[in-house]
């Protein structure tokens, strides 16, 4: 926590406060070893493939030696127990997609939507070079997609980092909401047009704007990577309080509505429920794994959670 916390603390992030991310992101690995408790356990960590192995040699069995990688052949051939070793390819690009558009630019608690998927998307950068990654990405707003080359090197994650804290600045309230759903279709079909293979994806969004469409992009860059879908939600999403007053905006059209009177805050509760639940949904029948981060909560909190490195609490899911 900030001593002297920014009055845009929370709505607006910096660079530096992205770059500072390096040191939370360490021990933090979305392939390697993943405990039971992890959603990337199981199922998730089926559908992530990791790093590519190379044969590095045949040698005798030694204490402690995965019984999995005998050699039964070479074994029965020389009569003694062999086993065969392998390492990991370093070559493994990290590409990540991070979501900058005006329907990010909300947040009813601790942070914007916005704020939050930047924050993940730098823990996640981080994470990706510490393993000795190529690390790039796309980052789009709803006029423009910025891109960086996937390199190996720490400037490449600052220039990264840049990049979406320059979006992120860029984002105001006096701004219109532009009505430009396809955006991030836009930005999946330049991941699948890059011809790209074995990478890791991760893409950090609320998804506004997920179609069928959507889901064919997502399903053609699985068949040949290793892609991962972070979405972002804002806690009034889940349950909308009983008081107060809420400003619905939709390009120039802003609505206030009053919470007080259950006609008003039962159908809109409703609508944003079912509206997270049917992005959710599309998201899961692109056999893309999901996880889903609060912005009413820290985002490096919530990663270890989901990593199986934090107890999960007993909060109810919002899907």
């Amino acid at each position: 926590m900030q001593d002297n916390p920014s009055p845009w603390h929370g709505v607006q992030v910096s660079l530096a406060e992205l770059m500072a991310l390096e040191f939370k992101a360490r021990g933090l690995s979305l392939l390697a070893h993943q405990p039971r408790a992890s959603l990337l356990a199981g199922n998730h960590g089926s559908r992530l493939r990791g790093r590519g192995l190379d044969f590095e040699e045949l040698r005798r069995y030694q204490p402690g030696d995965d019984l999995r990688a005998l050699d039964w052949r070479a074994s029965s051939r020389r009569g003694l127990p062999y086993v065969k070793t392998y390492h990991e390819e370093r070559d493994r690009p990290a590409l990540l997609l991070v979501d900058q558009r005006m329907n990010m630019y909300f947040g009813s608690q601790r942070s914007f939507k916005s704020v939050l998927a930047a924050e993940l998307a730098a823990l996640l950068g981080w994470m990706a070079w510490q393993a000795g990654d190529r690390v790039g990405g796309l980052v789009f707003n709803d006029a423009r997609i910025e891109a960086i080359a996937p390199r190996r090197s720490r400037q490449s994650v600052a220039a990264l980092l840049a990049a979406i804290s320059r979006q992120n600045a860029a984002l105001s309230a006096d701004s219109v909401l532009a009505d430009a759903p396809g955006q991030l279709d836009l930005a999946l079909r330049r991941c699948v047009q890059g011809g790209g293979h074995d990478q890791l994806i991760c893409i950090v969004s609320d998804f506004a704007g997920c179609t069928e469409a959507s889901v064919q992009l997502l399903r053609q860059l699985a068949a040949h990577n290793d892609v991962l879908a972070l979405q972002v939600y804002d806690p009034l999403a889940l349950r909308l309080p009983e008081r107060g007053r809420v400003l619905v905006t939709q390009g120039q059209l802003q609505v206030e509505l009053t919470l007080d009177r259950a006609t008003v805050r039962k159908p809109l509760g409703d609508y944003l429920q079912g509206r997270l639940r049917e992005v959710a949904e599309l998201l899961r029948r692109s056999r893309v794994p999901l996880l889903m981060f609060s912005s009413g909560e820290e985002a490096p909190l919530q990663l270890r959670r989901e990593l199986g490195r934090e107890p999960r609490r007993g909060a109810r899911s919002p899907v």
